[in-house]
């Protein structure tokens, strides 16, 4: 479920029109459904509550410091993978003690700021970065609690570039390592506490199967890591898929009452029922590193159709957003569903690709898609940018980040203004 619907034949984010929005902040503009985060954060709750567990948001996915506090104010920990994102968590009212810290490549300054705070847990990824936590640890008079990330070779299904959990990428500890690099670790590293085992086997997996054959594979090493380690925790990562295709039809009730259960996406309700029962005699509480399926669908990207450009081969409508402000198409063949802000008057559609400003030839939202022949001077949303949008947009071209709205309600606030060209050059000189 999420807040965007067309009322009256205009599209809304809860209570308020989207071409509000865009008349008076100008496009292109990110717009977030603050109803919609909470609606997320609370189902995974409540489909989790037959274990002991914390939601630990991937701080990734949406970082903007009133999304932070929104969650935080819910009760969730957070997932980060940098120091930067420690800072932010930070600032936005979050708990250090319910940080994990994950990412193959920690520095030393990184390692320091987080032991400095308190954190729950550095999420380890070799042996080489647990003796160099180890030894970062020792040289503060500190002890840093670890959790090594398994890796359990098991095929997510999902796309290469966001696939985790087998052995060739290049993310954790091969399975069969792990029991023996826990019993080194704790006969030689006497600056670390082996608080847990973590695991994530990909991002945006729409099939059960994956999560239960991880969870199955590893259940017989938690058990004996608990045994032998007194381990505390075991983080089953994130990875939950979201709607892409047909998004804004999917916020309605009446849209999964009409799918077969074979047809449905993998629901919250679904995984819990799956893993639950698996999870609960444990003894250990179970953490969760979700960040798209909590804002994925929580936001959308509208942008301004410029130019309509008809060649011999192709219709083109040029939007003045690019790639530098949503990355996902172009990096690893991310679906939008694209939708004009004022509903259509009749189902003709036109073939057309959807392409921004940016000297690339990856510089596109769509190919080949039949979509509603919106108008130049028309705006229209690209659907679930909530998640890994805002976050990896750049300056490329001298383009101004775009700004961000956060609406609760009938309320929309700017919780990022527009960059300015003086922000982009600021800290450069001459």
């Amino acid at each position: 479920m999420h807040g965007f619907s067309y009322r009256n034949g205009e599209l809304f984010c809860e209570n308020v029109s989207l071409q509000s929005l865009a008349e008076e902040h100008g496009t292109p503009l990110y717009v977030y459904s603050g109803s919609t985060l909470v609606d997320h954060f609370s189902r995974l709750d409540s489909a989790l509550s037959g274990v002991s567990h914390e939601i630990a948001y991937a701080v990734k996915a949406n970082s903007n410091l009133s999304v932070l506090r929104l969650l935080a104010s819910k009760g969730a920990g957070f997932d980060i993978v940098s120091g930067g994102e420690l800072f932010r968590v930070i600032k936005a009212g979050g708990d250090p003690a319910h940080c994990t810290f994950a990412g193959v490549g920690k520095t030393r300054e990184e390692i320091v700021y987080a032991l400095e705070q308190g954190i729950y847990s550095f999420n380890v990824e070799s042996e080489e970065e647990l003796r160099y936590l180890n030894q970062v640890a020792g040289e503060l008079g500190k002890i840093a609690p670890a959790a090594v990330r398994v890796n359990p070779n098991v095929d997510a299904k999902t796309h290469k570039y966001i696939s985790t959990g087998k052995s060739e990428n290049k993310f954790g500890v091969d399975f069969g390592a792990i029991a023996d690099l826990y019993e080194r670790a704790a006969a030689e590293l006497p600056n670390i506490k082996l608080r847990g085992l973590q695991m994530h086997i990909g991002s945006q997996l729409t099939s059960i199967d994956p999560f239960i054959e991880a969870v199955e594979k590893v259940i017989p090493l938690v058990t004996s890591l608990k045994e032998k380690h007194g381990i505390e925790f075991w983080s089953i990562g994130g990875g939950i898929g979201i709607v892409y295709e047909d998004t804004l039809a999917s916020g309605s009730p009446e849209w999964w009452a009409s799918k077969s259960e074979s047809e449905r996406p993998l629901t919250i309700e679904k995984y819990g029922e799956e893993l639950v029962p698996r999870l609960k005699d444990l003894g250990l509480k179970i953490l969760l590193e979700p960040g798209r399926y909590i804002a994925g669908n929580a936001g959308v990207l509208i942008t301004r159709c410029l130019y309509e450009k008809k060649g011999s081969a192709k219709t083109f409508k040029i939007v003045d957003a690019g790639m530098n402000d949503l990355i996902r198409p172009a990096l690893y063949e991310g679906h939008h569903e694209i939708v004009p802000l004022t509903e259509p008057k009749t189902s003709d559609r036109l073939k057309v690709d959807v392409v921004g400003p940016i000297c690339e030839s990856g510089d596109f939202f769509c190919q080949n898609r039949e979509l509603p022949d919106f108008q130049p001077g028309e705006n229209i949303a690209l659907m679930s940018a909530g998640a890994y949008g805002f976050v990896m947009a750049s300056n490329y071209n001298t383009r101004p980040f775009p700004a961000e709205i956060l609406v609760q309600g009938g309320e929309a606030k700017v919780v990022r203004k527009r960059q300015t060209l003086e922000d982009v050059i600021a800290g450069e000189e001459l």
